[in-house]
């Protein structure tokens, strides 16, 4: 029993140190990368033949453990040392992105290359968007014509969907913020990325990862401005990209209004106090009549816990509506505004069940307040409504507009007897 017991951590000890000594000698980086700069110095700038030796370099080399030394060399032709620049006394190829020619055409290829690659090896994903968070913190260590490239190929993959657009978070770090690296770097990769897809689909991207309302800090605190981020970008061609942020400054201006007016209608501000501080934001904002009213009908339904019952929730809404008519009259003075009211009513009561059946008493207590117009409320029937609950809604509002046709009629034969 005793011999044995001595015999196993022996054996144990032999085999594990012989399978560790065989994992340093296979997997040298070193070899690694030899291997790989011969085969780039052998297909040169055939990016054809450059994707075909890395497809087939993946079943001898282990692309998983040395992701990062791979796409280094793809990138820069050799491994970099912290801060980007290529590291001493290692094996380089002159046949990389860095040395490649500065146009969208090559940078397209040599993402072509890269997508084959991640495609072909799926693992190597997560790497790859490593390495580019990795190289856009190092963008102060490249030469301008690299950083170029760079933002090129990054607006291509992006586009492509190879990578997330959180990789942008690299681009605001104050150490390349403040020198204007990561603004200049931002206009060659949005225009790469426009190039290939549409501003509605960068718009996309970015709000999925929450990066719509973030471009601002591409630029030091004391630049961080709609105006200025606006003239930048419209000087370097992208317009589109300056109309999105400052439709994205519009939406976080509406917000910050409406949550500002629900706290004023909770308090129960004096209405002529709330209408002269709405008007002077509308004017600040550079908000239409249309956009404010649908923030003040939000604004006034949002400052009350409704019943669950249809019956109490119309006695709700009529009491809340009737209280609040100065100030959504003083909103209204635009056949547009009150068109606008009305879609929104609309949308509100069919996408809040229980206001289904009030919409008409809703329509009808604001013509009552001189808030909606007949005009209006016709031309809503006629053919200004949404798909939203319409069959519904139309067939409430039936006997009120047959009313309201037969008053226009009554006034308009009164009007030719006394002519």
């Amino acid at each position: 029993m005793s011999n044995q017991k001595q015999q196993k951590p022996t054996l144990t000890g032999q085999r594990f140190k012989t399978r560790k000594r065989d994992e340093k000698e296979r997997f040298d980086p070193t070899q690694f990368q030899e291997s790989i700069v011969q085969g780039l110095n052998q297909t040169g700038s055939d990016l054809e033949a450059v994707a075909k030796f890395l497809d087939a370099s993946g079943a001898k080399l282990d692309y998983r453990r040395y992701a990062e030394t791979l796409f280094d060399i793809l990138v820069a032709g050799g491994m970099l040392a912290p801060g980007g620049s290529l590291a001493d006394d290692m094996t380089r190829t002159e046949f990389c992105l860095f040395t490649a020619k500065e146009d969208l055409g090559t940078m397209q290829a040599y993402a072509q290359v890269f997508n084959k690659l991640i495609r072909r090896y799926k693992y190597l994903e997560k790497g790859f968007e490593e390495e580019i968070k990795k190289l856009l913190l190092f963008l102060k260590g490249f030469t301008e014509s690299e950083r170029n490239k760079l933002a090129m190929l990054t607006g291509i993959l992006l586009a492509k969907g190879n990578i997330s657009a959180s990789i942008l978070n690299s681009l605001y770090n104050e150490n390349i913020v403040k020198e204007g690296v990561s603004a200049a770097f931002a206009v060659k990769l949005f225009k790469s990325w426009i190039n290939e897809k549409d501003i509605n689909s960068v718009a996309g991207s970015l709000r999925k990862v929450g990066m719509d309302n973030r471009l601002m800090e591409l630029f030091p605190a004391n630049k961080r401005s709609c105006e200025h981020f606006s003239k930048y970008f419209t000087d370097a061609g992208l317009t589109e990209l300056a109309d999105f942020a400052r439709n994205q400054e519009s939406i976080g201006a509406r917000k910050e209004l409406q949550k500002e007016l629900q706290e004023q209608i909770a308090r129960g501000d004096p209405q002529k106090e709330i209408i002269v501080f709405a008007r002077e934001e509308m004017n600040r904002a550079n908000l239409s009549e249309q956009a404010m009213i649908n923030i003040i009908w939000t604004s006034v339904m949002s400052c009350v816990e409704w019943n669950k019952k249809e019956e109490l929730v119309t006695e709700q809404a009529i009491k809340q509506l009737k209280q609040y008519s100065l100030l959504m009259k003083a909103f209204t003075s635009q056949g547009l505004s009150e068109i606008s009211l009305l879609l929104k009513i609309q949308e509100y009561c069919y996408d809040n069940i229980h206001f289904m059946k009030a919409f008409q008493k809703i329509v009808v207590l604001l013509y009552k307040a001189d808030v909606l117009s007949e005009e209006a409320i016709l031309k809503w029937y006629t053919d200004a409504h949404v798909s939203k609950g319409k069959s519904i809604f139309l067939e409430q509002m039936k006997k009120f507009v047959e009313w309201l046709k037969n008053a226009e009629e009554e006034s308009e034969s009164d009007g030719e007897e006394t002519d």
